[in-house]
């Protein structure tokens, strides 16, 4: 466990840096903070109590950036310079993490993920910037977005659940990126990526507006209406949402995949379905990622249909 933690805090920090880190205790509620050389962090001692904590019920945190020498506090201010990207995956992971490796303008990396890429030449406008695309793009936390932000140290349990389990890490790739080596997100194809808060229609939402597009969509599909045109006719509609495009095509895409699953076609069969449909639109590898993630998605939803 140790030896994991200390080869994480090692490739991620250079020697002399001061680092934050965080435990965080969910009952009783509870925080504690140190700001400390990464020497003093790596000490096996100090790793040590770390591991005591983590095993009395904290879960153990560690800035992703360098904070600055004397700093005491990890506020935005105290952050010394930019040294990571990073994307918090909390909800259909694996088809998320299939869509990020599939996408050609992001640099390669690696249920629920926390995805780092170790960066040099961002400032913190660029930073935040990028952070906010990457979660537009590929459906991370919004609130992870701010240069002071913790992440999970691999080898230390998750204390937020019970069982409690490992963390685990696997490094894909030991190159520094660069801003220009994030191409995808400025482009027309950010539009067909999955987007965190628009794929739980048929389950409680409090837009009641997307509630009533989800039922039309079903509704049209199930009348045999032609998915194109219930596409445009539902983006012109949605001009207040952030991709009105995304919306529609998602919206309109789950419902016929509920429909295929209702009159009883096999999933391969939806997955095709979906794939040809988006293929002149999309890469390969990306439209069958989200080909896959959309089919488990709707058939998620008959499922509960059936057994409700």
């Amino acid at each position: 466990m140790s030896r994991i933690a200390k080869d994480f805090l090692t490739r991620c920090f250079a020697p002399g840096e001061t680092i934050a880190l965080l435990l965080r205790t969910e009952s009783p509620a509870s925080t504690q903070q140190r700001v400390v050389a990464l020497e003093q962090a790596l000490a096996p001692r100090y790793l040590a109590w770390l591991a005591r904590e983590n095993h009395h019920g904290a879960n153990i945190y560690a800035a992703a950036n360098p904070l600055r020498p004397g700093s005491r506090k990890r506020t935005k201010e105290s952050i010394a310079s930019v040294r990571h990207l990073y994307l918090d995956i909390d909800e259909d992971g694996d088809a998320r993490l299939a869509a990020l490796r599939a996408a050609d303008g992001v640099p390669v990396s690696s249920g629920k993920y926390q995805v780092l890429w170790q960066v040099d030449g961002f400032d913190f406008a660029q930073q935040e910037e990028t952070l906010k695309r990457l979660v537009l793009a590929f459906g991370g936390d919004p609130a992870c977005t701010d240069c002071n932000r913790v992440l999970r140290i691999p080898g230390f349990l998750n204390r937020k659940y019970s069982p409690a389990y490992s963390v685990a890490v696997e490094y894909l790739s030991d190159a520094v990126v660069h801003p220009l080596d994030f191409r995808l997100l400025g482009s027309p194809a950010i539009a067909a990526l999955p987007l965190r808060g628009t794929a739980r229609h048929g389950s409680p939402h409090k837009d009641s507006h997307s509630e009533s597009d989800w039922a039309w969509a079903c509704d049209q599909i199930a009348q045999g209406k032609d998915a194109g045109k219930l596409t445009r006719e539902l983006a012109s509609c949605r001009s207040d949402k952030p991709n009105p495009l995304y919306y529609a095509q998602r919206t309109i895409d789950i419902a016929s995949a509920r429909q295929w699953f209702l009159v009883g076609a096999p999933i391969d069969d939806v997955i095709t379905m979906l794939e040809d449909r988006r293929r002149f639109e999309l890469p390969a590898a990306l439209c069958s990622a989200r080909a896959r993630e959309i089919a488990a998605t709707a058939q998620r939803m008959v499922a509960r249909r059936k057994f409700a």
